[in-house]
């Protein structure tokens, strides 16, 4: 399926991002602007079952990799581009990596890793139970005091548009890794409820950087924005 895109600005490097699950494209807010002021063209990607985006019951983390090819080459054609993937996103993009070619791969605080084996009916459950928490802007700034108004309303309205369906058949397979390809940067929270000491020892094994942001929440933008920006200055300068 072709996916939902937020574009935004224009110039001959492209940045794609792909938001995590239970985000939007929109979670991407305050990122997008900063891009587009050093002359970057900005995909911000709705993954299947989030935003607006199609629904698919059926789908698996090839079937996700695929329509973000799909989506960025049907605008980018086969110029070279950034992709930023943030937790599942972050998966999502790693398997998308070797047909995307990505000049830099960013990944912000993901394992690259995924645990199957879950029930899809108890996993539909917790989704729909999570989505309807996180639905709410006022519980959302309660429970993430960090988020301004502006997030908690981005991060609301993704909730409210999030299929559990879709995401819970991505958890029901095998347990799967991904390495993470040249050019790679891992952006994590120190410390990390997401990557942990060893995942970060395996990245770095396989070729990639590995930066961290202490005290970071897993969102890292919305907490850490400076600092989550200084620390990429091949994107942000």
């Amino acid at each position: 399926m072709l996916l939902h895109v937020d574009e935004s600005g224009v110039g001959p490097r492209t940045v794609v991002l792909l938001h995590g699950m239970m985000g939007s494209g929109e979670s991407w807010h305050r990122v997008v602007p900063r891009l587009t002021a050093r002359g970057y063209r900005v995909f911000a990607l709705d993954l299947p079952g989030h935003g607006r985006s199609a629904r698919d019951p059926h789908l698996t983390i090839e079937t996700a990799a695929t329509s973000v090819v799909e989506t960025v080459r049907s605008r980018a054609t086969d110029a070279p581009v950034i992709a930023v993937g943030h937790s599942y996103g972050a998966t999502v993009l790693a398997q998308a990596a070797a047909s995307l070619r990505p000049a830099l791969a960013v990944y912000v605080d993901a394992a690259l890793s995924l645990s199957g084996g879950a029930d899809r009916a108890s996993l539909v459950d917790a989704y729909e139970k999570d989505r309807r928490a996180r639905s709410s802007p006022e519980a959302l700034r309660t429970a993430r005091p960090f988020y301004s108004a502006a997030d908690a309303e981005v991060e609301a309205r993704a909730a409210a548009r999030f299929d559990p369906e879709t995401m819970a058949s991505v958890s029901c397979g095998d347990d799967r890794e991904w390495a993470p390809g040249p050019a790679s940067i891992l952006v994590r929270a120190d410390p990390s409820a997401w990557v942990s000491d060893d995942d970060a020892r395996r990245f770095a094994r396989q070729g990639g950087e590995v930066r961290s942001i202490p005290g970071a929440a897993h969102t890292i933008w919305y907490s850490h924005f400076d600092e989550f920006t200084a620390v990429l200055p091949e994107l942000f300068g």
